[in-house]
């Protein structure tokens, strides 16, 4: 079986594909002075940006895994995603605090979705 992976790296690989199922890496915000929105809405735009170069888009996400540095940010994070999930398409979603791999990062988002 065939495993098609995305951009690289030594340590990671941003995309697995495998049997028409994509696996995104943790997407984060390169830009950490931003607030929870700002992180929130650049880590999705990472993610609508890999999906469509592996062949998906939003509306194929089967889950997807929220961390935030602090859970007090829930409804800030909770606004972006409710304007930019699609409501007839909302995937399986799990949130929890956790501490990221530093402290400036306020938001990790993990996906897999299916290939269109």
């Amino acid at each position: 079986m065939t495993i098609q992976r995305l951009h690289v790296g030594k340590r990671l690989s941003e995309v697995a594909i495998h049997n028409g199922t994509i696996y995104l890496a943790g997407q984060l915000a390169e830009d950490t002075t931003q607030n929870i929105e700002g992180q929130t809405r650049e880590s999705l735009g990472h993610i609508d940006r890999l999906l469509v170069e592996a062949g998906s888009d939003k509306h194929h996400i089967l889950s997807c895994q929220i961390y935030l540095a602090d859970v007090k940010d829930f409804d800030g994070m909770n606004a972006v995603w409710d304007s930019w999930v699609s409501a007839s398409n909302a995937p399986p979603r799990a949130t929890v605090e956790a501490k990221l791999a530093r402290p400036e990062i306020l938001i990790e988002i993990i996906v897999v979705a299916a290939q269109k």
